[in-house]
């Protein structure tokens, strides 16, 4: 491979390991994913090793939290027992599937910490140097309340955005932005 080929693949392999991590997921992920993505054929879990340098353990492990997040599909050839994964390329699918495993898990636990909080804050008796300090707390938890319960409707919504509705979306929005992209 031409040496400057070489250098841009590993270039674009290292920046989503990065973006991974930026997203809270493993940074081996990220690399699995670049590799696959930028490979022209599937690819088979021992190829994958080869490529990014992790052990087949992690690879494999990986591959299947990017199946479930629909970030790669796996394909079986006929007569081979091998399976080969190929990345799916539409992002707006990726996007939603992301959204989907982490809205379902993060925000579940984001409102159910906050409603705990609000509960425990509703079954104190703060003395009467505290009374300020618990309507504090009362009026910060209720705020973050709201704000977690219209993150997970904003989401939801976005879920159920097909493309066509999401671009007109987007459109509106470059619009209103006076046609600037944030």
């Amino acid at each position: 491979m031409d040496p400057e080929l070489s250098q841009a693949r590993e270039n674009f392999i290292q920046g989503m390991s990065r973006i991974s991590d930026f997203w809270g997921f493993p940074r081996a992920m990220g690399a699995i994913y670049g590799a696959i993505y930028l490979s022209p054929v599937p690819l088979s879990l021992n190829e994958i090793v080869e490529q990014v340098n992790v052990t087949k353990g992690a690879v494999s492990t990986h591959v299947r939290t990017l199946e479930r997040l629909g970030m790669v599909h796996k394909h079986i050839r006929l007569g081979d027992r091998k399976d080969y994964y190929e990345a799916e390329a539409d992002f707006w699918k990726i996007i939603k599937g992301v959204l989907r495993e982490r809205e379902q898990s993060e925000f579940d636990l984001a409102l159910t910490t906050v409603n705990e909080s609000l509960v425990i804050l509703d079954e104190a008796y703060p003395t009467e140097s505290d009374v300020d300090l618990a309507a504090f707390y009362r009026e910060r938890m209720e705020g973050m309340e709201r704000f977690f319960n219209t993150l997970d409707n904003i989401v939801a919504t976005l879920l159920a955005f097909d493309e066509k509705r999401l671009n007109a979306l987007l459109n509106l929005i470059g619009r209103m932005n006076g046609g600037r992209q944030n």
